[in-house]
Protein backbone atom coordinates (compact mmCIF):
# COMPACT_ATOMS: atom_id res chain seq x y z
CA UNK A 1 0.00 0.00 0.00
CA UNK A 2 1.37 3.28 -0.50
CA UNK A 3 2.09 5.91 1.55
CA UNK A 4 -1.59 7.97 0.55
CA UNK A 5 -3.57 5.70 -1.40
CA UNK A 6 -6.22 7.22 -3.82
CA UNK A 7 -8.56 4.31 -2.93
CA UNK A 8 -9.20 1.58 -0.79
CA UNK A 9 -10.94 -1.42 -0.26
CA UNK A 10 -11.98 -3.61 2.57
CA UNK A 11 -14.27 -6.19 2.88
CA UNK A 12 -16.15 -8.62 6.58
CA UNK A 13 -19.15 -9.65 7.33
CA UNK A 14 -20.84 -7.59 9.56
CA UNK A 15 -21.48 -8.70 13.66
CA UNK A 16 -24.44 -8.23 15.61
CA UNK A 17 -21.99 -6.87 18.65
CA UNK A 18 -21.12 -3.30 17.47
CA UNK A 19 -24.64 -2.29 16.75
CA UNK A 20 -25.88 -3.85 19.76
CA UNK A 21 -23.48 -1.83 21.96
CA UNK A 22 -24.35 1.56 19.78
CA UNK A 23 -28.11 0.55 21.54
CA UNK A 24 -26.82 0.47 24.82
CA UNK A 25 -24.51 3.63 24.68
CA UNK A 26 -27.88 6.07 22.94
CA UNK A 27 -29.69 3.59 25.30
CA UNK A 28 -32.60 3.60 22.57
CA UNK A 29 -34.47 0.57 21.32
CA UNK A 30 -33.13 -2.50 19.33
CA UNK A 31 -33.90 -1.80 15.69
CA UNK A 32 -35.50 -4.39 13.65
CA UNK A 33 -32.01 -5.88 12.41
CA UNK A 34 -34.08 -8.55 10.52
CA UNK A 35 -36.35 -6.47 8.74
CA UNK A 36 -34.84 -3.11 8.33
CA UNK A 37 -31.22 -3.46 8.30
CA UNK A 38 -28.59 -1.14 10.25
CA UNK A 39 -30.40 2.37 10.58
CA UNK A 40 -29.06 5.09 9.12
CA UNK A 41 -25.31 5.95 9.53
CA UNK A 42 -24.48 3.26 11.59
CA UNK A 43 -22.36 1.59 9.14
CA UNK A 44 -19.70 3.90 10.71
CA UNK A 45 -19.12 0.99 13.13
CA UNK A 46 -18.17 -1.42 10.64
CA UNK A 47 -15.56 -1.94 8.06
CA UNK A 48 -12.88 0.44 10.05
CA UNK A 49 -9.32 1.20 9.23
CA UNK A 50 -7.51 -0.11 11.93
CA UNK A 51 -3.73 1.77 11.05
CA UNK A 52 -0.23 0.19 13.44
CA UNK A 53 0.19 2.27 16.37
CA UNK A 54 3.25 3.58 14.67
CA UNK A 55 1.52 4.96 11.54
CA UNK A 56 -0.24 7.57 14.38
CA UNK A 57 0.24 10.87 14.14
CA UNK A 58 0.90 13.27 17.58
CA UNK A 59 -3.40 13.83 17.54
CA UNK A 60 -4.32 10.32 17.24
CA UNK A 61 -5.33 10.55 13.28
CA UNK A 62 -3.44 7.95 11.19
CA UNK A 63 -0.70 10.10 8.80
CA UNK A 64 -0.68 7.50 5.99
CA UNK A 65 -1.81 4.50 4.37
CA UNK A 66 -5.45 5.67 5.02
CA UNK A 67 -8.06 7.56 3.26
CA UNK A 68 -7.95 10.47 4.21
CA UNK A 69 -4.68 11.59 5.25
CA UNK A 70 -3.31 14.71 6.27
CA UNK A 71 -1.98 16.86 3.39
CA UNK A 72 1.42 17.76 5.30
CA UNK A 73 2.89 16.79 8.50
CA UNK A 74 1.58 18.67 11.16
CA UNK A 75 -2.25 19.81 10.12
CA UNK A 76 -5.51 19.62 12.23
CA UNK A 77 -8.18 17.71 10.97
CA UNK A 78 -11.67 18.60 11.56
CA UNK A 79 -15.23 16.32 10.55
CA UNK A 80 -17.58 19.42 9.05
CA UNK A 81 -20.30 17.28 8.17
CA UNK A 82 -21.41 14.73 4.84
CA UNK A 83 -24.06 13.16 3.29
CA UNK A 84 -25.27 9.62 3.13
CA UNK A 85 -28.19 7.50 1.75
CA UNK A 86 -29.51 4.09 2.09
CA UNK A 87 -30.16 2.30 -0.82
CA UNK A 88 -31.25 -0.43 0.98
CA UNK A 89 -30.90 -3.06 3.85
CA UNK A 90 -27.18 -2.84 5.06
CA UNK A 91 -28.10 -7.01 6.70
CA UNK A 92 -26.18 -8.12 9.55
CA UNK A 93 -23.64 -11.08 8.92
CA UNK A 94 -23.49 -10.79 5.10
CA UNK A 95 -19.90 -10.48 3.42
CA UNK A 96 -19.90 -6.31 2.84
CA UNK A 97 -17.86 -4.18 0.85
CA UNK A 98 -16.71 -0.61 1.77
CA UNK A 99 -14.85 1.42 -1.39
CA UNK A 100 -13.32 4.46 -0.69
CA UNK A 101 -12.14 7.05 -2.69
CA UNK A 102 -10.95 10.80 -2.44
CA UNK A 103 -13.54 12.81 -4.73
CA UNK A 104 -12.16 16.35 -4.22
CA UNK A 105 -9.35 18.12 -2.25
CA UNK A 106 -9.05 21.93 -2.42
CA UNK A 107 -6.90 24.21 -0.67
CA UNK A 108 -8.32 27.80 0.38
CA UNK A 109 -7.37 30.64 2.70
CA UNK A 110 -9.21 31.41 6.02
CA UNK A 111 -9.32 33.71 9.05
CA UNK A 112 -7.50 31.13 10.72
CA UNK A 113 -5.09 30.63 7.75
CA UNK A 114 -4.81 27.72 5.07
CA UNK A 115 -7.37 25.64 5.23
CA UNK A 116 -8.08 21.81 2.68
CA UNK A 117 -11.30 20.43 2.12
CA UNK A 118 -11.61 17.31 1.17
CA UNK A 119 -14.20 15.02 0.04
CA UNK A 120 -14.25 11.05 0.46
CA UNK A 121 -16.87 8.87 -0.75
CA UNK A 122 -17.43 5.74 0.84
CA UNK A 123 -19.56 2.93 -1.32
CA UNK A 124 -20.97 -0.01 0.76
CA UNK A 125 -21.86 -3.12 -1.25
CA UNK A 126 -23.58 -6.27 -0.13
CA UNK A 127 -24.32 -9.05 -3.06
CA UNK A 128 -22.23 -7.00 -5.64
CA UNK A 129 -25.10 -4.28 -5.43
CA UNK A 130 -24.70 -0.77 -3.36
CA UNK A 131 -26.48 -0.24 -0.22
CA UNK A 132 -24.97 2.83 1.28
CA UNK A 133 -23.56 5.34 -0.43
CA UNK A 134 -21.61 8.13 1.28
CA UNK A 135 -19.65 11.52 1.21
CA UNK A 136 -17.53 12.75 4.88
CA UNK A 137 -16.22 16.42 4.21
CA UNK A 138 -12.80 16.72 6.08
CA UNK A 139 -11.04 19.99 6.42
CA UNK A 140 -7.42 20.02 7.22
CA UNK A 141 -5.99 23.35 9.11
CA UNK A 142 -2.71 24.21 10.09
CA UNK A 143 -1.33 23.95 13.89
CA UNK A 144 -1.22 26.54 16.00
CA UNK A 145 1.52 27.03 18.79
CA UNK A 146 -0.20 25.95 21.82
CA UNK A 147 -1.15 28.66 24.36
CA UNK A 148 -3.45 29.50 27.28
CA UNK A 149 -6.28 26.78 26.78
CA UNK A 150 -9.68 28.59 26.43
CA UNK A 151 -11.60 28.92 29.79
CA UNK A 152 -13.97 26.48 30.46
CA UNK A 153 -17.77 28.79 30.81
CA UNK A 154 -20.91 27.54 32.50
CA UNK A 155 -23.27 26.39 31.37
CA UNK A 156 -26.92 27.40 31.83
CA UNK A 157 -29.58 24.87 31.23
CA UNK A 158 -32.52 26.09 29.31
CA UNK A 159 -34.37 22.68 29.65
CA UNK A 160 -36.34 20.60 26.55
CA UNK A 161 -38.75 21.43 24.08
CA UNK A 162 -41.25 19.58 22.91
CA UNK A 163 -40.00 16.79 20.69
CA UNK A 164 -36.26 17.07 21.92
CA UNK A 165 -33.97 14.17 23.19
CA UNK A 166 -31.31 14.53 25.53
CA UNK A 167 -27.90 12.16 25.11
CA UNK A 168 -25.78 13.03 28.39
CA UNK A 169 -22.23 13.54 27.44
CA UNK A 170 -19.70 12.62 29.76
CA UNK A 171 -15.93 11.13 29.42
CA UNK A 172 -16.84 7.42 29.57
CA UNK A 173 -19.44 7.89 26.98
CA UNK A 174 -16.89 9.60 24.46
CA UNK A 175 -14.58 7.10 24.93
CA UNK A 176 -16.97 4.61 24.43
CA UNK A 177 -17.87 5.90 21.21
CA UNK A 178 -14.29 6.48 20.12
CA UNK A 179 -13.57 2.96 21.01
CA UNK A 180 -16.61 1.52 18.94
CA UNK A 181 -15.43 3.56 15.85
CA UNK A 182 -12.06 3.19 16.54
CA UNK A 183 -10.90 7.18 16.58
CA UNK A 184 -8.07 7.63 18.13
CA UNK A 185 -8.09 11.41 17.73
CA UNK A 186 -7.03 12.27 21.30
CA UNK A 187 -9.23 15.58 21.59
CA UNK A 188 -12.13 13.25 22.69
CA UNK A 189 -10.41 11.07 25.21
CA UNK A 190 -7.29 13.37 26.18
CA UNK A 191 -8.54 16.57 28.20
CA UNK A 192 -4.80 17.45 28.43
CA UNK A 193 -3.70 17.07 24.91
CA UNK A 194 -7.46 18.62 24.30
CA UNK A 195 -6.56 21.93 26.31
CA UNK A 196 -2.95 22.56 26.42
CA UNK A 197 -2.39 21.62 22.56
CA UNK A 198 -5.47 22.13 20.59
CA UNK A 199 -7.14 25.00 22.70
CA UNK A 200 -10.43 23.08 23.56
CA UNK A 201 -11.76 23.99 27.05
CA UNK A 202 -12.76 20.69 27.44
CA UNK A 203 -13.31 17.13 25.31
CA UNK A 204 -14.68 17.54 22.23
CA UNK A 205 -18.08 15.64 21.13
CA UNK A 206 -17.42 13.81 18.25
CA UNK A 207 -19.32 15.41 14.98
CA UNK A 208 -20.50 11.57 14.01
CA UNK A 209 -22.07 11.04 17.17
CA UNK A 210 -24.17 14.18 16.68
CA UNK A 211 -24.72 13.03 13.25
CA UNK A 212 -25.80 9.68 14.39
CA UNK A 213 -28.36 11.19 16.95
CA UNK A 214 -29.69 13.78 14.95
CA UNK A 215 -30.36 10.82 12.59
CA UNK A 216 -32.24 8.48 15.36
CA UNK A 217 -34.12 11.65 16.69
CA UNK A 218 -35.49 11.39 12.99
CA UNK A 219 -35.90 7.68 13.10
CA UNK A 220 -37.72 8.22 16.17
CA UNK A 221 -40.46 10.30 14.49
CA UNK A 222 -40.70 7.97 11.67
CA UNK A 223 -38.04 8.54 9.32
CA UNK A 224 -36.56 4.74 8.83
CA UNK A 225 -36.26 2.73 5.80
CA UNK A 226 -34.55 3.95 2.66
CA UNK A 227 -33.58 7.67 3.78
CA UNK A 228 -30.75 10.11 2.79
CA UNK A 229 -28.55 12.74 5.45
CA UNK A 230 -27.27 16.07 4.44
CA UNK A 231 -25.52 17.26 7.95
CA UNK A 232 -23.55 19.95 8.62
CA UNK A 233 -21.29 20.78 11.98
CA UNK A 234 -21.48 24.32 12.62
CA UNK A 235 -19.94 24.77 16.07
CA UNK A 236 -17.21 22.56 18.27
CA UNK A 237 -19.47 20.89 21.09
CA UNK A 238 -17.67 20.07 24.16
CA UNK A 239 -17.99 17.64 27.35
CA UNK A 240 -19.48 19.96 29.77
CA UNK A 241 -21.78 21.35 27.62
CA UNK A 242 -24.43 18.53 27.02
CA UNK A 243 -26.19 17.73 23.69
CA UNK A 244 -29.76 17.90 22.78
CA UNK A 245 -31.09 17.12 19.56
CA UNK A 246 -34.31 17.38 17.48
CA UNK A 247 -35.72 16.37 14.65
CA UNK A 248 -38.84 17.85 13.20
CA UNK A 249 -41.07 16.34 10.54
CA UNK A 250 -41.79 18.91 7.18
CA UNK A 251 -43.56 17.54 4.57
CA UNK A 252 -41.39 14.68 3.32
CA UNK A 253 -38.11 15.16 5.70
CA UNK A 254 -37.35 15.92 8.88
CA UNK A 255 -35.17 18.86 10.06
CA UNK A 256 -32.63 18.26 12.61
CA UNK A 257 -30.46 20.20 14.95
CA UNK A 258 -27.98 19.58 17.52
CA UNK A 259 -27.36 21.83 20.42
CA UNK A 260 -26.29 22.29 23.67
CA UNK A 261 -27.43 22.90 26.98
CA UNK A 262 -28.03 25.84 26.85
CA UNK A 263 -29.40 26.43 23.68
CA UNK A 264 -26.24 27.23 21.12
CA UNK A 265 -26.58 25.32 17.53
CA UNK A 266 -23.48 23.04 16.79
CA UNK A 267 -25.13 20.99 13.86
CA UNK A 268 -27.99 21.35 11.97
CA UNK A 269 -29.06 18.49 9.13
CA UNK A 270 -32.06 17.50 6.70
CA UNK A 271 -33.10 13.63 6.52
CA UNK A 272 -35.01 12.89 3.67
CA UNK A 273 -36.93 10.04 2.05
CA UNK A 274 -35.19 8.66 -1.42
CA UNK A 275 -31.83 9.11 -2.63
CA UNK A 276 -29.34 12.24 -1.90
CA UNK A 277 -26.11 10.54 -2.81
CA UNK A 278 -25.79 8.51 -5.77
CA UNK A 279 -23.37 5.55 -6.94
CA UNK A 280 -20.95 6.07 -8.82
Amino acid sequence: MSEHPTHIERREVLRPEPALALTRLLEVGEPDFDRDGLPLLWHWLYLLERPAQADLGTDGHPVSGVIPAPPEPGRRRMWAGGRATSLAPLRLGVLTTRRTEIVSSTDKDGRSGRLTFVVVRHTIEQDDSPVVVEEQDIVYRDAVAPGAPAPVEQVEDIGLEPGEWRLPIDPALLFRFSALTYNAHRIHYDRDYAREVEGYAGLVTHGPLQAIAMAEAARERGADRRVSIDYRLVSPLLDHQGLVVSAIADGASWRTGARDLSGRATARGRVTRGGLVQPS
